[in-house]
C-alpha cells in the first residue's frame, strides 16, 4: 500500500468537504471537528472552570460584564439575521462571568461562554472598554476560531504522520524531518494562523461593539493602555497574537468602517 498517496488523498478529501463559511468574512474555514461535538464539550469545560474558580456576582463590575455581553450578543444576532444567517446562534448558550483573579485576561469558548478576569477591569477602565474586550471575545466564538484551531492541529498531526510514513525506510531523514517539522509548522503555519484569527476577531469585534452603540476607537485606547502594562512580549512572528502596535494601527484604520456599518442598523451615537 502506498501510504503517502493514501494520506495525501485523505487530506485533499478532508479539505474539500470539512469546511464552513465565516458569516462575517464570507471565507471558507476549516471545520474538521463539527460543532455538534465541540459545543457540548466546551459547555462542560466552562462549567468545570466555574466550579473551580470564584465567580464574582452582584457587583457593579459583574453587572457591567453581563450587561455589555448581552448588548454585544444582541448586536451579533442583528448582524447575522440581516446578512442571511438567521438561526446561526440557535445552539449558543451565552454566559458572561467575572472571575476573581488578578490575571489581565479574558477569553471565549465555543458556543458563547465568556470569562473576564478581575485583573483586566482597570485596563478596560469603563463600559466602552469592556465592550472592546467583549466584542473581540464574542467574535472568536462567532467565527468558530476554536473549531479552526482544533482542525489546524489535526492537519498538523496528519502532516507529521505522512512525513514519517514517507521516510519510514530512511531513519536518518526521518529523524531530521521530525526535528524540524514541529518548529517549522509552528512558526511558519500555526502561529501565523493564530495571529490571523486574532486580527479577524479584532475587526469583527469593532463592528459588533459599534452596532451595540459603543465607539470602536475606544479599542485603540484600550490597547494603548495594555501596551503600557509592558510584560516583555516576544517578537510578533513568535507570538500567537499581533503586537500592540499592529493592533492599534489596525483599529484606527477600521474604526470608521465599523461605525459606517453600525449606521445601517440605525445606530447614530457611540458611547465612549
Amino acid at each position: 500500500m502506498n501510504y503517502k498517496k493514501t494520506l495525501s488523498l485523505v487530506a485533499v478529501l478532508v479539505f474539500a468537504v470539512a469546511c464552513s463559511t465565516n458569516p462575517f468574512t464570507g471565507k471558507k474555514t476549516l471545520a474538521l471537528v463539527p460543532n455538534s461535538q465541540i459545543l457540548p464539550m466546551a459547555f462542560q469545560q466552562y462549567d468545570q472552570f466555574l466550579s473551580e474558580n470564584k465567580v464574582i456576582k452582584g457587583t457593579s463590575d459583574a453587572q457591567m460584564v453581563e450587561r455589555v455581553g448581552q448588548k454585544i450578543s444582541k448586536a451579533a444576532e442583528r448582524y447575522l439575521t440581516a446578512n442571511g444567517y438567521a438561526g446561526y446562534l440557535k445552539n449558543y448558550r451565552w454566559e458572561y462571568s467575572l472571575i476573581d483573579d488578578e490575571t489581565k485576561n479574558a477569553w471565549a469558548m465555543p458556543g458563547g461562554k465568556i470569562a473576564f478576569y478581575k485583573g483586566i477591569m482597570p485596563i478596560a477602565k469603563n463600559e466602552a472598554g469592556v465592550a472592546s474586550i467583549m466584542g473581540h471575545e464574542v467574535a472568536h466564538a462567532l467565527a468558530n476560531h476554536g473549531q479552526q484551531r482544533m482542525s489546524a492541529a489535526q492537519l498538523q498531526q496528519l502532516g507529521a504522520v505522512a512525513g514519517n510514513l514517507a521516510l519510514a525506510k530512511n531513519p536518518e531523514n526521518q529523524q531530521i524531518f521530525n526535528q524540524y517539522y514541529g518548529v517549522g509548522t509552528q512558526v511558519g503555519v500555526m502561529l501565523p494562523f493564530s495571529r490571523s484569527n486574532e486580527v479577524e476577531a479584532d475587526r469583527i469585534g469593532l463592528t459588533l461593539m459599534a452596532i451595540a452603540g459603543y465607539d470602536p476607537i475606544v479599542a485603540a485606547d484600550l490597547w494603548q493602555r495594555m501596551q503600557q502594562q509592558g510584560g516583555g512580549a516576544p517578537p510578533e512572528f513568535l507570538s500567537t497574537h499581533p503586537s500592540s502596535e499592529t493592533r492599534i494601527r489596525n483599529i484606527q484604520s477600521w474604526a470608521a468602517e465599523a461605525k459606517a456599518e453600525a449606521r445601517k442598523y440605525g445606530v447614530t451615537s457611540f458611547k465612549k
